[in-house]
This record gives C-alpha cells, sequence and structure tokens, in this order.
C-alpha cells in the first residue's frame, strides 16, 4: 500500500499508469472480467458498431471537477485536419450513424465547423457535447445558429438544476452561464416538443453517491427548470462519476476511494452488461488512436486488434468483432441502472 500513500500527496493523477495502478491496488475485489464469469457471462466483445466519437482535444474553456478528460484552458492537445479527414474517410461506412463529437470543449478546435459542414453530407446523426458556457464566449456566439442550421443534436453537461451544485462542480457562474445559453437554444427551437431539434441535458452526481433514477430526476429538472428559467430539453442523461483521472485524484486525496469502489462493486447489475456502450462505439483521441470507449482512451488502454490501433488503418468488420478491454473502471458502467454516454441503461 506504500504506493498508494505516496500518491495521496498529489492533488492530481494525470498519468494514466498511475491511475490504473491504484484502481488495480485494490486486491480485494475481483477484476472484472472475473465478475462477469461469477454471473455467467461470457467476455465483452464489440457488437455491431454503430458510434464513431470523435475526441477534438482537451483544450476547454472550463475544468470542472469531475472532469475525466483532464481537460482545461492550458491544454494544448488538438486534433488535426489530416487526422479529421481520417475519421471522415471512416465515418463514410455504412455500419456508422452516428458521429458524437466531445472533448475539451469540442467547439474550440479550430476545424469544428468544417468537420460538421462535412459530416451532414453523410446524412447521419450528429452529436455535439457541449458544456454550455462555450456557446457565450467571445468567438462563439454564433455556434447556437451554426449547430441548428445543421440539425446537430446536442447533448449538454448540467450537473444540477440548483446554482450552487452546478458552481460547485463546474466553477463560480456556470450556473447563470448556462441558464442563458439554454434559454438561446430555445429560442431556436431546441428542446422544444414541436421541434426536431434536441436538446439533451446530463447529470453528473456532486460527490461520491450513484445517479438517482433517471426518469424521475427528469421530471425534476423539467419542472425547476420550467418554472424557474422557462427552459425545455428533449430528456435527462444520468452518468456516474468515473474513478479516474480528477475524480480518481479527489477519491484518493479524501480516503474514499475504497469506500466508492465497494459502492460500485457492490451495486453491479449484470442486466446491464448487454447494454454497455463500449459494444457499439469506437472511440477516436485527438492523435486518431483507437479505444473501446472514452474512459479506455483516457486511461491509454487501446483496442485489441493490434493493427488497427490508429483511425487511418479503420477496418469495420475486424474492429466489430473485437475482444473488448475491460479495468477495475468498466465497474462504472454496469453499477445500478447503468450508465453510458447515452445515459442509465435500464430503469431503476
Amino acid at each position: 500500500m506504500a504506493s498508494l500513500t505516496l500518491l495521496r500527496q498529489h492533488s492530481k493523477l494525470a498519468d494514466p499508469q498511475q491511475q490504473l495502478l491504484v484502481l488495480n491496488n485494490q486486491n480485494q475485489y475481483p477484476d472484472f472480467d472475473q465478475k462477469l464469469a461469477q454471473n455467467q457471462l461470457p467476455s465483452l466483445q464489440a457488437n455491431t458498431i454503430n458510434t464513431l466519437q470523435v475526441n477534438l482535444g482537451k483544450l476547454c474553456n472550463m475544468t470542472c471537477e469531475h472532469c475525466h478528460v483532464d481537460a482545461g484552458p492550458d491544454r494544448r492537445e488538438i486534433m488535426t485536419w489530416e487526422t479529421i479527414q481520417d475519421c471522415l474517410k471512416a465515418l463514410k461506412n455504412p455500419g456508422f450513424q452516428t458521429l458524437d463529437l466531445t472533448g475539451g470543449a469540442p467547439e474550440m478546435n479550430p476545424h469544428f465547423r468544417n468537420l460538421v459542414a462535412e459530416a451532414t453530407k453523410f446524412k447521419k446523426q450528429i452529436i455535439d457535447r457541449c458544456n454550455l458556457t462555450i456557446l457565450l464566449a467571445p468567438g462563439y456566439t454564433d455556434l447556437p445558429d451554426f449547430l441548428a442550421t445543421h440539425q446537430v443534436e446536442l447533448v449538454a453537461s448540467l450537473p444540477c438544476y440548483l446554482e450552487e451544485n452546478t458552481d460547485d462542480q463546474r466553477g463560480n457562474g456556470a450556473f447563470k452561464k448556462s441558464v442563458q445559453a439554454l434559454q438561446k437554444l430555445n429560442s431556436l427551437g431546441y428542446g422544444k416538443s414541436d421541434s426536431e431539434l434536441k436538446l439533451s441535458l446530463v447529470y453528473n452526481p456532486v460527490g461520491f453517491s450513484l445517479p438517482p433514477d433517471q426518469s424521475e430526476l427528469e421530471l425534476a429538472y423539467r419542472r425547476e427548470l420550467k418554472k424557474q428559467f422557462d427552459i425545455e430539453f428533449t430528456n435527462l442523461i444520468t452518468i456516474t462519476n468515473m474513478p479516474i483521472s480528477r475524480f480518481l485524484s479527489e477519491l484518493v486525496n479524501q480516503g474514499r476511494l475504497e469506500e466508492y469502489m465497494e459502492r460500485l462493486i457492490n451495486a453491479f447489475n449484470p442486466e446491464t452488461v448487454s447494454g454497455l456502450m463500449c459494444r457499439s462505439i469506437l472511440s477516436v483521441d485527438w492523435q486518431g488512436f483507437l479505444y473501446d470507449c472514452d474512459f479506455n482512451q483516457m486511461l491509454s488502454l487501446p483496442v485489441s486488434v493490434s493493427t488497427r490501433r490508429h483511425i487511418r488503418d479503420f477496418h469495420y468488420n475486424e474492429l466489430n468483432e473485437r475482444k473488448i478491454v475491460t479495468n477495475q473502471h468498466c465497474y462504472g458502467c454496469t453499477a445500478g441502472a447503468g450508465s453510458s454516454c447515452g445515459g442509465a441503461i435500464q430503469s431503476l
């Protein structure tokens, strides 16, 4: 346990190898593959890739406590246009239905608008994972109109409908800016019941708990946001805080990693396994390397197909049949109702 004690002295665990060391130091727990076997479940394998999730870089206008990407204004990792073109070439495959753009703030990549414009030609669903506040930043205030013109679906982070809780997680003033951005989006039709412009909100727990029932929380969000700000949205997505990056650092620094891992493992739900996002998604990092999911990407755990680890070498059939790489953080996606980029996998 000496290594874990040493790591507690650090405020941030940015290195993926350090993070894996900490996660795998929890020797009292079965590893994730063992847990699957104990529940008479086979090892995870891809099952029809339909989403290409592209991380356009770690540059962001915010520094959120729960961010598993460790993004912020000081980051300089940005996907080049050459790599974006490789992504677009892969996206042409008819197996892909969705292009899922993430970051950092994906909109801060200088090629973001060109990428969206080109991808629109393929008649695929395009998702922008937006932090909302970027829509008010200088140089980005016309983005809502651009996104609406190109029918881009927005998945927007709003950790709580209470100002204090949101600001605690995302910084002072984040809630008010988010409300302004949502009102602007509503004015364009986003989130309206009679509009095709979809606006999903994302809830992350504040603290060390699992998300509550997604459908019940959505009702509370609708009631409070409508009453206080006349804001509407399409649906709510709840996502479990994964024990990696900044949140892992917080768990270690507060001596609560063991408690949180116990919570995740005790809440393991075998019924969520069939709906895990890693089975239908291919994640691309800012350099073009391939991963089973965004979380594996942040832990530098590449896809198992050694000859297909960069988007330029993309081959749909080979990657569609790959074995999924797992580790202890995977318990975060199978706890309770389950967690994915699309929210809860099951109803509680």
